[in-house]
């Protein structure tokens, strides 16, 4: 791919998605992010193209995604509040979609658990208790992976974390198909792991897990 190219971030406001503007702009990659809240910006930089709105709303991720070449989702929101995560990625795969936009790279949590894992007993207890503990997000996660397996036009891939923590960005990043190869990683790595995924098509329609 050509580092000419647009780049919309959803969840650019985040743990992970400030790092991954940076790192974008690094490449060389033009950058247009989605905020709720521009005045709560950390991360700013000129070369940052800003569109106001909310994830929850159609035209907003058409504003967002017009004239872009790939789609970054690194949306996150509070466990309290209702499971939104399928409705957004949905609205985001239809635009794209009518866009002929055919490049996107989203995050979910190492807890989900889809057809051909091998994972350790460890990692099924801990993705049991998340599927007792947090229902209602498991559910909404598993749709959403349901949503992106049945669009099989677009080229996507939907990256499988454990813990992420604040810190350094490491280099060494463990990769894996069927199971969780660690229990945390460092929102730098992510970002370096997620843009390097624009150019590397190894993981397309799949679900890496990554961990440190």
């Amino acid at each position: 791919m050509d580092n000419s190219y647009k780049i919309a971030i959803i969840g650019g406001t985040g743990k992970v998605g400030r790092h991954i503007a940076a790192r974008a702009l690094e490449k060389g990659y033009q950058v247009r992010m989605l905020v709720r809240n521009p005045e709560k910006l950390t991360f700013r930089d000129a070369r940052v193209e800003i569109v106001e709105g909310n994830a929850q709303n159609l035209k907003d991720i058409q504003k967002l995604l017009k004239d872009c070449q790939i789609v970054l989702n690194t949306f996150g929101q509070p466990l309290q509040e209702k499971q939104i995560y399928s409705s957004v990625t949905k609205n985001i795969l239809e635009v794209m979609t009518d866009l002929q936009i055919n490049r996107y790279i989203g995050v979910t949590g190492g807890s989900l658990t889809i057809n051909g894992d091998k994972k350790s007993v460890i990692n099924r207890v801990g993705a049991k208790l998340f599927e007792i503990f947090y229902s209602n997000m498991m559910i909404d996660k598993k749709k959403e992976w349901h949503i992106l397996n049945d669009h099989k036009l677009i080229k996507w891939t939907l990256i499988r974390l454990p813990f992420v923590v604040d810190g350094k960005e490491k280099g060494d990043i463990k990769e894996n198909l069927t199971d969780m190869p660690g229990t945390k990683i460092t929102n730098r790595d992510i970002a370096t792991f997620i843009i390097n995924q624009i150019e590397n098509l190894k993981y397309v329609q799949k679900a890496p897990f990554i961990s440190n």
